[in-house]
């Protein structure tokens, strides 16, 4: 209650220094300096600038810079696993075309939180598709006489509006270009994957992972061990986005300390390797209580049995103790229980019956 009475006067003593930092950050702004405290995701402040900047996918680079000398663009179709750089490419690439004064009016971007049914495409689209451009950039550089419509994550349109998209493609090419944007080129339509140039965005390997990562905490002052930095790449196979989040998300969690493994390890949600050792070791002891005590254990706190499978996964497919036969065994069901826990299914269950197969398969001779 007296918190409650509390409330207002110490609102109305706070708010007068509210006001004077407003003040202050408005006088900052003045000089550029306020907008530069503003915190940002890092991932968007890392993003690439310009073509060149772009991590590793040299043929698309190469295509697209020639692409930029004669101020000329096919329809573009880029696809390849999530953290590679296709959204990214296409930004850079709009901006080098037409500068950022240009780049608001000449660009539409829709990506998969927008509605994008069948209406949209017919209307949206199409009006952005038909009007024609005019205007000249100031920095006196060549600006290209069409727009880009850029449909990010276009695998989960339905096929409607894919098909809706066709005509407008064709009939639209004087004044503007498509460049979609996928993970998998299966779920695009035919029609239309035929009508654009098509680019496979590989993940990164990792030294080119280490590179960046590397340059962005010596740009952010972070300390981080060298076996961090490996545990990072580790986790994010390939996914340049999810190592630069979860590498933000441990600086703010060891607060200016060194990031090490462990806290990795924590962050990205991995099991450790004694826990996995552990399971496989109740496994081969023949004990269905003990493998039962162990598996209750792992849920309880709170690892997820999909990450789980993954691990258990690589580690079966390493081990010598284990013949041919018996790896594609447990294999199998290792995608059995993998679909089933993708469906919904118990997780402690899936386990359970998982490790049954693990425990059959390790405990039997030859």
């Amino acid at each position: 209650m007296q918190a409650f009475l509390k409330g207002p006067s110490s609102i109305s003593t706070k708010a007068p220094a509210a006001k004077e930092r407003g003040a202050a950050a408005a006088a900052a702004g003045g000089s550029g300096e306020g907008k530069r405290l503003k915190p940002i995701p890092w991932v968007e402040k890392y993003r690439p600038k310009c073509v060149d900047e772009v991590a590793f996918q040299e043929e698309v680079v190469a295509v697209l810079k020639k692409s930029l000398e004669g101020a000329d663009l096919p329809n573009l179709l880029f696809y390849g696993p999530p953290g590679t750089g296709k959204t990214s490419t296409i930004l850079a690439l709009a901006r080098e075309l037409y500068g950022p004064e240009l780049f608001r009016q000449r660009v539409l971007e829709l990506n998969a939180s927008d509605e994008r049914g069948i209406q949209v495409i017919r209307e949206k689209v199409k009006t952005f598709a038909q009007l024609t451009v005019s205007g000249s950039r100031s920095d006196g550089k060549v600006c290209p006489p069409f727009k880009i419509v850029i449909l990010d994550e276009a695998d989960s349109m339905t096929s409607a509006a894919q098909a809706a998209l066709r005509r407008t493609m064709e009939k639209e090419s004087k004044t503007t270009r498509f460049c979609l944007i996928c993970n998998y080129i299966s779920r695009i339509i035919e029609p239309l994957t035929s009508r654009c140039s098509k680019f496979r965005f590989k993940p990164l390997i990792d030294k080119i992972q280490q590179q960046r990562l590397w340059a962005v905490s010596e740009k952010e002052n972070v300390k981080v061990s060298n076996e961090a930095i490996s545990c990072l790449v580790q986790v994010s196979e390939g996914d340049l986005r999810k190592a630069i989040t979860f590498l933000q998300s441990a600086t703010r969690l060891t607060g200016g300390k060194e990031i090490t493994e462990k806290v990795v390890t924590e962050i990205a949600g991995v099991v450790p390797k004694e826990t996995i050792d552990g399971l496989l070791s109740a496994c081969q002891s023949g004990s269905f209580e003990k493998l039962e005590t162990v598996a209750k254990n792992l849920i309880n706190e709170g690892y997820a049995a999909a990450q789980l499978v993954n691990q258990l996964h690589d580690d079966i497919v390493e081990r010598e103790d284990l013949t041919d036969k018996q790896k594609s065994v447990i294999a199998e069901k290792l995608a059995e229980v993998d679909k089933c826990l993708t469906d919904g299914a118990d997780e402690y269950l899936q386990l359970i019956s998982l490790c049954a197969v693990v425990m059959q398969q390790l405990t039997q001779n030859g």
